[in-house]
């Protein structure tokens, strides 16, 4: 028998507040509320560039920055400019990044892409962990502009797509963030809501749209309190000043303008940008202002009398972002284009502190040697490399081309090597020397993809002219046109006996060619969209495309039936590659994962996941027990073990010639010591360099084994004894 226990009723009454308290506490952090005795441990970061920037945002204390646009969300240490973390996640072009007040969780919006690639999201992530807490209940079309409230309980997000001239979702969504749920939807807006603020208050809300309007709201009760007149040009950007009684705007005809919020007034108009003006931001104490526009100059205002203070000028790209540090003292800055920067700025002295860009070049095309001993790269530095698979360890690079190398073959006897080029040309290479032997120009399309036939004396060339031309390799003669498809051709294959010629077009078609006549026998029809890549089965008989429409399908060529759909992939499919012994498949995508396939059954048989950008090119090596993969923009070339589907070893290249393998464990070689200075020792959001660890993680001989398949176990055996929280904590206290 339980006896009642009495509990006195001025102490059940704080019992009771206590616990109230720290439900509410962590139903308001959603950090504290998931995250309870989370431990960081110490990993290995790659240090690689921003990418294509759109947005910027500097941390509450000032410590770390932030950059989205359309590479992953990336996580800098702004006193070193290293590379903290990468958010991963399925988001696309990423429009827009902030940071919650306290900096411990951060917001990110994305762009929706018609033809797939983007999913239109606003997500909440952890800072710290770069862990995905959460993804916002609802469908926003494109997510343009997201915004934490003050206190960090609510965000904004500014919606609206593009569809044919017509816009949907042309709204202001209002979460609550600790459950994602929507609170609130603010609508008058007729085009796009690109830009959203909350007022220091957070009593209002401030938005620009495409509709030539800006507006201010009533947080509470979602009412437009006030649409501002003598708006005449679409809105891009709008911010608060801090003490909320003022507000600027930068709209797409240039012109960054002063508004007083109580009457919607205009106060000032301040010099207009020749291409419009992108970004605008108020210094933390309000006296001056930022502003950048497409001629790749940002301007510092002075905001009381309309005079410019000074521009900050530098990088080949446009810049369209920029950020006060809460201090005041710097600015960042974020540009868009291949060259993707980062920068730091002296706002005294105008002077550039420090430029975060790219270090790497991307990979495109790869291809396993015959004899399996070596491999193919193409980049986007405009050359060819040559890899040795035993060590890691880059041969030689052929350089020749004028523009990124998409497509790469090596020749059936592995002595020669034929590469595909965006500059209008393939070139045919000797292995041995590294000399180019022969080019092959197009007067104004790429070369997608090439392949070489198996006796070797022939060549397969997709176009974009919408055609295959099929070369002889000795004389580097024209043979043939190949005509018929009505869009680019992205991919090329021949059958295993040479006669006949598959090919994979932006038409959404596969087709098969009589090599000898140039004739078109076959047209096979189902993919919804474009045909990325072909690949006949080792006995010829049937063939696999992969399209953007994120599938595989099996064919079976005498009769251009169609045999099978593998359906897996979240986003197009890239790239496609029988097995040797034909019983099972690869396919790479742009949702960054390899997947193997057993082609009887049309079942995923392993997920390799590891790259953090879309996956290019895929290959099986010659005895079927190795893949390689190009990781595209996360500049990566991967060797993959397919018995366990687990990770061998990255391969990367920089702008400096300088090389680098590692193995997930950590384990690397490099060619310099430059090549060293690309990754770090991370925990959290401290950073380690590699003189730091170099000691412990410098292995050439691990790395030897691992790209062997660790057939002894060694490399096992050493990732077992090594603790990287202890070498970090051990080079944290060398400082």
């Amino acid at each position: 028998m339980f006896e009642k226990i009495f509990v006195p009723r001025i102490l059940l009454r704080s019992l009771l507040l206590i616990i109230a308290s720290i439900a509410f506490v962590n139903l308001m952090n959603p950090l504290l509320a998931q995250d309870v005795g989370e431990v960081l441990h110490a990993q290995i970061v790659m240090q690689r560039g921003p990418g294509s920037v759109m947005s910027v945002a500097f941390s509450p204390d000032g410590r770390t920055a932030l950059s989205g646009g359309g590479s992953p969300i990336k996580l800098w240490d702004v006193a070193s400019g290293r590379l903290l973390r990468t958010f991963m996640g399925r988001f696309g072009s990423v429009k827009s990044v902030a940071f919650s007040p306290d900096g411990r969780t951060m917001l990110s919006g994305s762009y929706v892409d018609p033809f797939g690639g983007s999913d239109g999201s606003i997500k909440l992530w952890d800072v710290a962990s770069g862990r995905l807490l959460r993804t916002f209940e609802g469908q926003f079309g494109s997510v343009w502009s997201v915004a934490f409230s003050p206190d960090g309980r609510t965000a904004l997000a500014g919606c609206g797509d593009y569809n044919w001239g017509q816009t949907d979702n042309t709204v202001i969504k209002l979460f609550d963030v600790a459950s994602g749920s929507l609170l609130r939807t603010f609508a008058g807006h007729s085009d796009s809501v690109t830009s959203v603020a909350f007022s220091p208050d957070g009593r209002t809300a401030l938005s620009g749209s495409d509709d030539k309007t800006i507006k201010l709201w009533d947080v509470a009760s979602g009412r437009e309190l006030r649409s501002f007149g003598g708006v005449s040009d679409r809105i891009v950007s709008v911010a608060f000043s801090p003490d909320g009684h003022t507000a600027l705007s930068g709209d797409r005809g240039g012109a960054v303008k002063l508004w007083d919020v109580a009457s919607g007034r205009r106060v000032r108009t301040f010099a207009e940008h020749p291409y419009g003006a992108f970004s605008v931001a108020f210094s933390p104490d309000g006296r001056s202002a930022l502003s950048v526009g497409g001629n790749r100059i940002i301007h510092l205002w002075d905001v009381a009398s309309g005079r410019e203070l000074k521009t900050f000028t530098g990088g080949s790209d446009d810049v369209y972002s920029v950020a006060f540090s809460p201090d005041g003292r710097t600015v960042l800055s974020g540009s868009y284009g291949s060259d993707g920067t980062v920068k730091l700025w002296d706002i005294t002295s105008g002077r550039e502190l420090r430029t975060i860009a790219r270090r790497s070049s991307f990979v495109a095309g790869v291809a396993f040697s015959p004899d399996g001993r070596s491999a193919l790269s193409g980049s986007q530095d405009n050359t060819v490399k040559l890899w040795d698979l035993a060590s890691g360890r880059l041969l030689k690079a052929f350089a020749g081309h004028t523009n990124f190398v998409g497509a790469v073959a090596f020749s059936p006897d592995g002595r020669t090597a034929l590469s595909g080029s965006a500059g209008y040309t393939a070139k045919l290479w000797d292995v041995a020397s590294g000399h180019e032997l022969r080019t092959f120009t197009s007067t104004q399309y790429w070369f997608s993809s090439v392949a070489f036939s198996p006796d070797g004396r022939t060549a397969l060339l997709g176009s974009g002219d919408n055609t295959i031309k099929l070369w002889d390799v000795t004389s580097g003669r024209e043979l043939k046109t190949l005509a018929g498809h009505s869009g680019p051709v992205y991919s090329v294959a021949f059958s295993p006996d040479g006669r006949t010629a598959l090919s994979g077009s932006n038409d959404g078609t596969a087709k098969l060619w009589d090599v000898a006549s140039g004739r078109e026998l076959r047209t096979f029809m189902g993919h919804s969209r474009c045909v990325t890549s072909v690949a006949f089965s080792p006995d010829g008989r049937t063939a696999l495309s992969g399209s953007d429409d994120n599938t595989l399908k099996l064919w079976d060529i005498t009769s251009g039936r169609e045999l099978r759909t593998f359906t897996g992939h979240s986003d197009a499919v890239t790239s496609v590659a029988f097995s040797p012994d034909g019983r099972t498949a690869l396919s790479g995508s742009r949702d960054r994962t390899i997947r193997l396939w057993d082609i009887a059954s049309g079942n995923t048989l392993k997920t390799l996941i590891g790259h953090s950008d879309e996956v290019s090119s895929v290959a099986f090596s010659p005895d079927g027990r190795a893949a390689l993969s190009s990781g595209d923009y996360d500049d990566t070339m991967r060797l993959w073990d397919i018995a366990t589907g687990a990770e061998r070893a990255k391969m990367m290249t920089f702008q400096d010639g300088s090389w680098l393998v590692m193995t997930p464990e950590g384990f690397f070689e490099a060619s310099s010591p430059q090549a060293e200075q690309n990754f770090s020792v991370v925990r959290g959001l401290d950073v380690a360099s590699v003189e730091q660890v170099y000691k412990v993680l410098h292995r050439p001989d691990l790395v030897r084994e691992k790209l062997a398949g660790d057939p002894d176990g060694k490399v096992k055996a050493a990732a077992a004894a090594l603790d990287l929280d202890k070498i970090w904590q051990s080079a944290q206290a060398r400082e």
